[in-house]
């Protein structure tokens, strides 16, 4: 600038340009909570069957068309049609979203980590022997089958919520077998999912597809129609449900995001068990995208992280 303009011309162009930038991040983050929608319906309700028609266009994971009677099924028995939002408090919902990461590992966040009034846990990770960095109070779990515990009870309290996230119509119909006691049919799962579950039939409930379509749409600018030969992408569980979390709690935290930058492919990634970086080779999931995401949320205060990340 000193070699086009006098320093003058420079000091006055400063603010412009402050205010330029001001701008832009702003409209960013404007943009990133517009999509935001405090829509406090989480799960499928029997209303969306018999009093409403549901507006979906799409099939799963996005929506339910083609999979009404699977959904409806599983809505019925799991008695989704009760209010989630009439079991907690609705004038303090302080969340947090308990990612699987290896970041967690060491933390000592348990104690801190039960003290919130939502705590939403993912998949099968593991609560018993770890509680001083976890802590071991759950609200919700997500879940799909293949990352579902055959006995839910070993790592969730009795009243916790056992969310499904359907990605394909094989796993309402894996919900359907089980709850109904039903013949298991076992193709179409990248990996065997349990074929004995032990859970609660009435502590289930069904998410609402339209949170993985706007996480998709909204926040990850994913293509819902990928060209023929692009493999597709969807978002993982965890960034799902910090999208849930910030249109249902007023304060959304997170712990045990973020998977380590090494290129080495034996480096852990979770805090239990052995998985490394190389299973997460041919992953359907943009992980990088999602990071940016993440960060995108914290720098835009949607959300704080509960201890030091990359």
């Amino acid at each position: 600038c000193i070699f086009v303009f006098p320093p003058a011309w420079c000091l006055r162009l400063l603010p412009v340009l402050l205010f330029f930038i001001s701008f832009v991040t702003y409209y960013r983050s404007y943009s990133l909570i517009q999509s935001i929608t405090r829509r406090t319906q989480l799960f499928m309700k029997l209303e969306d069957f018999f009093w409403r028609n549901h507006l979906s266009n799409l099939a799963l994971p996005y929506g339910i068309k083609g999979s009404g009677m699977f959904t409806l099924h599983c809505t019925l028995l799991s008695a989704l049609s009760t209010r989630f939002t009439q079991q907690i408090c609705l004038e303090c919902r302080t969340c947090v979203v308990i990612g699987n990461g290896f970041a967690i590992k060491n933390s000592s966040l348990g104690s801190i980590i039960n003290k919130y009034n939502v705590v939403i846990r993912l998949n099968d990770a593991p609560v018993r022997g770890y509680e001083e960095d976890v802590g071991n109070k759950t609200t919700m779990r997500f879940f799909y089958p293949e990352s579902a515990s055959y006995n839910p009870g070993l790592d969730n309290e009795p009243s916790t919520l056992m969310v499904l996230v359907p990605f394909k119509q094989q796993d309402l119909r894996w919900l359907k077998e089980i709850l109904y006691n039903e013949k298991r049919v076992r193709k179409g799962f990248w990996k065997p999912p349990p074929q004995i579950w032990l859970g609660d039939a009435s502590k289930v409930r069904v998410l609402d597809p339209y949170f993985l379509h706007q996480t998709a749409v909204s926040l990850l600018k994913i293509p819902l129609h990928p060209k023929s030969k692009q493999i597709p992408v969807h978002p993982t569980t965890g960034i799902l449900a910090v999208f849930v979390a910030l249109n249902y709690c007023d304060v959304v935290h997170v712990a045990g995001f973020g998977y380590p930058r090494s290129k080495s492919l034996h480096q852990p990634i979770h805090y239990y068990g052995y998985a490394t970086m190389r299973s997460m080779k041919n992953s359907y999931h943009d992980l990088n995208h999602e990071a940016e995401a993440l960060k995108r949320l914290e720098d835009s205060g949607a959300i704080l992280y509960l201890h030091p990340h990359l």
